[in-house]
Protein backbone atom coordinates (compact mmCIF):
# COMPACT_ATOMS: atom_id res chain seq x y z
CA UNK A 1 0.00 0.00 0.00
CA UNK A 2 1.29 3.65 -1.41
CA UNK A 3 1.36 6.63 1.74
CA UNK A 4 -0.04 9.75 0.10
CA UNK A 5 1.23 12.55 2.67
CA UNK A 6 -1.11 15.48 3.20
CA UNK A 7 -0.92 18.89 5.24
CA UNK A 8 -4.31 19.34 5.74
CA UNK A 9 -6.79 17.75 8.05
CA UNK A 10 -8.54 15.70 5.12
CA UNK A 11 -8.38 15.58 1.45
CA UNK A 12 -11.04 14.43 -1.36
CA UNK A 13 -11.28 11.74 -2.95
CA UNK A 14 -10.53 12.91 -6.30
CA UNK A 15 -7.81 15.14 -5.29
CA UNK A 16 -5.77 11.89 -3.36
CA UNK A 17 -6.28 9.97 -6.74
CA UNK A 18 -4.84 13.09 -8.52
CA UNK A 19 -1.75 13.19 -6.01
CA UNK A 20 -1.11 9.60 -6.50
CA UNK A 21 -1.06 9.61 -9.45
CA UNK A 22 -3.58 7.12 -9.92
CA UNK A 23 -5.51 9.44 -12.42
CA UNK A 24 -4.59 12.04 -15.05
CA UNK A 25 -7.38 14.71 -14.27
CA UNK A 26 -10.05 15.54 -12.20
CA UNK A 27 -12.37 14.52 -14.82
CA UNK A 28 -10.80 10.88 -15.19
CA UNK A 29 -11.24 11.04 -11.22
CA UNK A 30 -14.74 11.63 -11.42
CA UNK A 31 -15.46 9.41 -14.57
CA UNK A 32 -14.18 6.43 -12.81
CA UNK A 33 -15.55 7.76 -9.02
CA UNK A 34 -18.91 7.53 -10.51
CA UNK A 35 -18.79 4.65 -12.13
CA UNK A 36 -18.26 2.91 -9.16
CA UNK A 37 -14.48 1.48 -10.05
CA UNK A 38 -13.25 3.20 -6.94
CA UNK A 39 -13.55 1.75 -3.37
CA UNK A 40 -13.15 3.46 -0.06
CA UNK A 41 -12.44 1.00 2.88
CA UNK A 42 -13.12 -1.85 0.37
CA UNK A 43 -16.28 -0.15 -0.37
CA UNK A 44 -17.74 1.30 -3.98
CA UNK A 45 -17.72 5.06 -3.41
CA UNK A 46 -19.65 7.08 -5.46
CA UNK A 47 -18.67 10.49 -3.50
CA UNK A 48 -15.54 12.35 -5.86
CA UNK A 49 -15.18 14.69 -2.62
CA UNK A 50 -15.66 11.90 -0.07
CA UNK A 51 -13.23 13.57 2.79
CA UNK A 52 -10.69 10.98 3.45
CA UNK A 53 -8.29 10.87 6.82
CA UNK A 54 -5.43 9.04 7.75
CA UNK A 55 -6.44 5.48 7.81
CA UNK A 56 -8.88 5.50 5.02
CA UNK A 57 -7.82 2.88 1.92
CA UNK A 58 -8.55 4.40 -1.39
CA UNK A 59 -8.32 1.69 -4.21
CA UNK A 60 -8.61 1.35 -7.81
CA UNK A 61 -6.86 -0.91 -10.16
CA UNK A 62 -4.44 -2.69 -8.48
CA UNK A 63 -3.43 0.29 -6.74
CA UNK A 64 -4.08 0.84 -2.90
CA UNK A 65 -3.09 3.76 -1.19
CA UNK A 66 -3.93 5.97 2.37
CA UNK A 67 -3.41 9.27 3.33
CA UNK A 68 -1.01 9.90 6.26
CA UNK A 69 -0.07 13.09 8.19
CA UNK A 70 3.40 15.26 7.34
CA UNK A 71 5.44 14.36 10.41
Amino acid sequence: METITINTEYIRLQDLMKLANMVSSGGEAKQLIQDGQVSVNGEPCLQRGKKLRPGDEVSYGNRTCTPAYAS
